[in-house]
């Protein structure tokens, strides 16, 4: 985070989408780059290439289980007249001394063995008789079980090319290649490729701590029986859900009393373990919006840089907002709303882009498209507003999901766009193109 102190303006300035997230993304910085173990750097960014020091596979081996043999001893193999050939042995994956193969002559192979010496192609166990000396056989019998398996003879009922069934050295990847490129985020695959060729550890931009506070006297936790007048706070698990969903490590704390005191107390109790705070609810200009009478003034002469500024924004839902920075490390936070459908709005358009920059991405915005409105009626918008409606997606159609109403969780529920109307539209009619990002 940038030491700067956030933008300053008259307290009557009404700030676009635009401005707003172009403030907060001018100060948010990528986090410095660490090394990791491969497991603990899951969803993390590769911040350099990673080039590859031995080839995949390191050496020619049998994609079967079946006999190593040469290619003009099998040739005109059929099951009336097999090729008949002396087995030399077994060539186990792992295995270091390896069995050379003559005319004549066969070695009983197993998946992912390195072909031996001497050896031009695999045939299939179920091409031969297996060494039983009747017919094709499905599969061979556990070494363990019949040690003789691994010498005598074995009748091949079909020819194969040279290096059918064989895995050639690099044909994977070669030495010298570039497995990753800087700037990719390491999944399953991108992990499994790095141990592949021998990485322990790897050098990445860490995945964000990000803090989720919810404010309200009105809050219960789930689970526990509710009071009069009172809610359960399913804000702070929506984001620390969509916090993670991101690529952060988010932490959800328990809502905090309509107390400004308290509120303090508990940001500066977390700021150890966050990269990013965010607070909803508490941000308007009623009586008791506690996050802004907490952290209006909360930046002094100890901590130069720092302090939150509340704003209202030319957007529906999300007029007010919170931006800034708190405590010694200048710890970026954003304040949002309280009602649902406004704080998961504000998360996408605002918290989203932030924990992604963290995370050293560059593309940090969900991705939109121009679809075709399916409505019953003309969406209305207010004008000098940019409206985000909640929207279902399909085959370039979009459809409105509920009301306009911010409290209305359950339609958002079933939402995986947004449908935007920008500031100078005050009706969209049906079969309109429209813009929509896309959430899922």
């Amino acid at each position: 985070m940038s030491s700067a102190a956030p933008r300053t303006t008259g307290q009557d300035h009404l700030w676009s989408v635009d401005e707003h997230l172009e403030d907060i993304l001018a100060t948010v910085r990528p986090l410095e780059p660490i090394e990791l173990q491969l497991l603990d750097a899951q969803g993390c960014v590769l911040v350099e290439d990673v080039t590859v020091p031995v080839s995949l596979p390191p050496f020619d081996n049998s994609s079967m289980d079946g006999y190593a043999v040469r290619v003009a001893d099998v040739a005109g193999a059929s099951e009336e007249f097999p090729a008949v050939l002396e087995v030399v042995g077994d060539v186990a994956a792992g295995q270091a001394d390896l069995l050379y193969v003559g005319p004549g002559q066969a070695a009983r192979i197993m998946t992912g063995a390195p072909l031996p010496p001497g050896a031009e192609t695999v045939v299939p166990v179920e091409w031969t008789d297996g060494g039983l000396g009747e017919g094709p056989v499905s599969g061979m019998r556990a070494r363990a079980l019949a040690p003789e398996g691994a010498s005598g003879q074995v009748r091949v009922h079909r020819p194969a090319e040279a290096r059918a069934h064989v895995r050639a050295k690099g044909s994977d990847v070669k030495a010298g290649d570039r497995a990753l490129e800087a700037g990719t985020v390491l999944g399953p695959p991108q992990i499994a490729l790095l141990a592949a060729i021998g990485r322990g550890t790897v050098r990445v931009r860490p995945r964000p701590r990000v803090v989720v506070l919810s404010t309200g006297s009105e809050l219960v936790q789930p689970g526990e029986e509710l009071g009069s007048g009172q809610i359960y706070d399913s804000n702070s698990f929506a984001l620390t859900a969509a916090a993670r969903d991101a690529g952060a490590l988010a932490y959800r704390v328990g809502a905090v009393a309509d107390d400004a005191e308290t509120l303090r107390s508990t940001i500066e109790d977390q700021l150890i373990r966050a990269d990013l705070l965010v607070t909803t609810g508490g941000v308007s200009v009623g009586a008791y919006d506690v996050v802004k009478e907490a952290l209006s003034h909360v930046g002094d002469e100890d901590e130069p840089g720092s302090g939150v500024e509340f704003r209202k924004l030319a957007m529906q839902p999300g007029k007010p907002q919170g931006f800034g920075s708190i405590g010694p490390d200048h710890t970026p936070l954003l304040a949002l709303p309280g009602n649902p459908v406004s704080s998961y709005v504000s998360f996408e358009l605002f918290v989203r882009p932030a924990i992604r920059t963290l995370m050293g991405l560059k593309d940090v915005h969900r991705p939109r498209v121009r679809a075709t409105l399916t409505a019953d009626r003309a969406l209305g918008s207010p004008k000098g507003r940019r409206q985000f409606l909640r929207g279902a997606y399909a085959d370039g159609a979009v459809t409105p999901v509920g009301g306009t109403g911010s409290h209305l969780v359950a339609a958002l529920a079933q939402a995986d766009a947004l449908i935007v109307v920008p500031e100078d539209v005050e009706s969209v009619e049906p079969g309109a193109e429209v813009e929509v990002v896309l959430l899922g």
